[in-house]
């Protein structure tokens, strides 16, 4: 306003000087009378600065400045998670790498499917987290906006140039089209990126509790020396870590839907979203900074057991090639239905323990009159299963 001439040169170094003579508890006492946290605020600063202070908020509302301001704590805030969502890429980059040509067991509904990789198997949780990077991004510049357009947004005691000079200092852009405040669904979108990302930490630590249980036993947190998994039972290693996770989890996912519900506002501007923003603003960018923090470290210490792996994968006896047989049979001229049931048949007699999947079909007069033997081991060659992981797995990495 000093550059446009609408105030007296010097007028902002005059009120700025005063900014370390500000008291939060003067101001709270003010706010006892005024019910209204900027009008206390001004008022002290006016106290303060005499004369100068007449011009201060000259065409604005209250909205210019907290709208404003909260633009710059989300940026902050943001930033911050953006290192720490590097850190926890960095760290599946490595263990994805170290895994690659780990064979597991892939599961469907919990239950044995088809051989993958261990090392793909995180790297699917890395390219569902760069996913939460980009759209979080997305998010940062969304929300990287500001209003100083006064009482319903029409400038009508300031001008678009000064806002548009103003904001640019801070680093943010002017809302489009605001009202009294910056459009809520900008908020909105902005806490749905961190509640995705929230989820994906989630069903990483998920995985985890399972391979860590007792009957599994694929991999487990590090469990450090003198640690203690239970106050009863001296023999526990309890999954620990990925528990908090999926349980803060809910805590960041508990703030997209009152976010959404911020969006419509009365007319120009009510003040029932701003009570919703001062709690869960700073609780689900602190808590998805902590989760963050903490499954980083779970990546990085996580103990995997190959060994294991290998024979959770042995276990039902080669059961996980049952579609390469019904593909090498339909591959012969059988209908697919015919095929399945001739596959299922033998499928069904190995999971009742009347012999090994292979041998089954290698036995069975149908099934040889379509495979040879070495057609029907070929469909066991883990190889061949895994022919494809390492193209997966560099498109993943990539692609980051």
């Amino acid at each position: 306003m000093e550059d446009a001439g609408i105030v007296p040169a010097g007028t902002s170094q005059k009120v700025g000087g005063f900014r370390e003579r500000l008291d939060p508890d003067a101001i709270d006492e003010i706010e006892k009378t005024t019910r209204h946290d900027v009008i206390a605020f001004l008022t002290h600063v006016e106290a303060l600065a005499g004369e100068p202070a007449r011009w201060l908020h000259r065409g604005m509302t209250s909205s210019d400045v907290l709208d404003t301001s909260l633009a710059l704590l989300l940026v902050e805030a943001t930033d911050g998670l953006l290192v720490r969502l590097d850190a926890v890429l960095d760290a599946l980059r490595t263990r994805v790498e170290e895994h690659r040509r780990t064979p597991a067991i892939g599961r469907s509904h919990g239950i044995h499917a088809e051989p993958l990789t261990f090392g793909l198997i995180l790297a699917g949780h890395f390219a569902e987290l760069a996913r939460g990077r980009r759209r979080l991004m997305v998010a940062r510049e969304e929300i990287a906006v500001g209003k100083i357009a006064g009482a319903v947004g029409t400038y009508a005691h300031l001008t678009p140039e000064i806002e548009a000079q103003a904001l640019a200092s801070l680093g943010l852009r002017p809302e489009t089209a605001s009202t009294q405040v910056v459009a809520r669904d900008r908020h909105a979108a902005y806490l749905s990126a961190l509640g995705v990302i929230a989820a994906g930490i989630e069903r990483f630590a998920t995985n985890v509790r399972h391979w860590q249980r007792t009957e599994v036993g694929e991999a487990e947190e590090h469990f450090k020396k003198g640690q203690k998994g239970s106050s009863a039972m001296p023999h526990k290693r309890n999954p620990v870590l990925t528990e908090n996770l999926c349980g803060l989890g809910r805590v960041v996912r508990a703030a997209v839907v009152p976010g959404l519900e911020n969006v419509a506002l009365w007319h120009e501007r009510d003040i029932s979203h701003s009570s919703v923003e001062r709690m869960m603003l700073p609780d689900a960018t602190s808590t998805l900074a902590f989760m963050l923090d903490r499954v980083r470290g779970v990546i990085a210490d996580l103990v995997v057991y190959p060994e294991r792996l290998r024979k959770n994968l042995d276990q039902t006896g080669g059961l996980w090639a049952s579609e390469g047989i019904l593909l090498a049979l339909v591959g012969k001229g059988l209908g697919r239905q015919e095929a399945y049931v001739l596959v299922q048949r033998n499928a069904m007699r190995a999971f009742e323990g009347e012999g090994e999947f292979r041998t089954l079909l290698e036995d069975d007069a149908e099934i040889g009159k379509h495979l040879t033997a070495d057609e029907v081991d070929r469909e066991f060659d883990l190889d061949h299963a895994l022919a494809h992981v390492d193209t997966i797995i560099d498109r993943v990495l990539e692609g980051a």
